[in-house]
């Protein structure tokens, strides 16, 4: 008899939707699961485990540049294991373009802020698990 390979996937994810599910499983948190399936999630999305992706995607810097399309192949690889990827990002500020003017200075505090508004993303948004993807 053949492995049903998505019955077994479904198997291991069971209990990894520890924290989304405060959101998605209460039905007094309707419109916080309306939001969700605003984003294009189903009803089958609501029982799976969701991934932060955190990015430092920015177009004005050639380190960062790249990170969008590279968070898009991690998202895949998310959803390829039977989770939801929910792709996000963060301010960057590049020490080469800003390196000799004031605006080094921001280079230091753009750090904390990154961690800041990841950490803000993560608990407000109560996903499973977080994958972060640096400039």
């Amino acid at each position: 008899m053949p492995i049903d390979r998505k019955k077994t996937r479904n198997h291991r994810m069971t209990g990894l939707n520890k924290y989304s599910s405060r959101i998605t499983q209460p039905r007094s948190q309707g419109a916080s699961q309306a939001m969700l399936y605003a984003t294009g999630m189903t009803e089958e999305d609501m029982n799976k485990p969701q991934v932060g992706i955190a990015s430092v995607w920015y177009e004005g810097n050639p380190c960062n540049m790249h990170l969008l399309d590279l968070s898009a192949e991690v998202k895949q690889g998310i959803v390829d294991t039977g989770m939801v990827g929910m792709r996000f990002n963060t301010v960057g500020v590049s020490d080469g373009i800003s390196m000799g003017t004031d605006g080094m200075s921001f280079s230091l505090q753009s750090r904390d802020l990154i961690a800041d508004s990841i950490e803000t993303i993560m608990g407000g948004q109560w996903y499973d698990a977080l994958i972060t993807i640096p400039g």
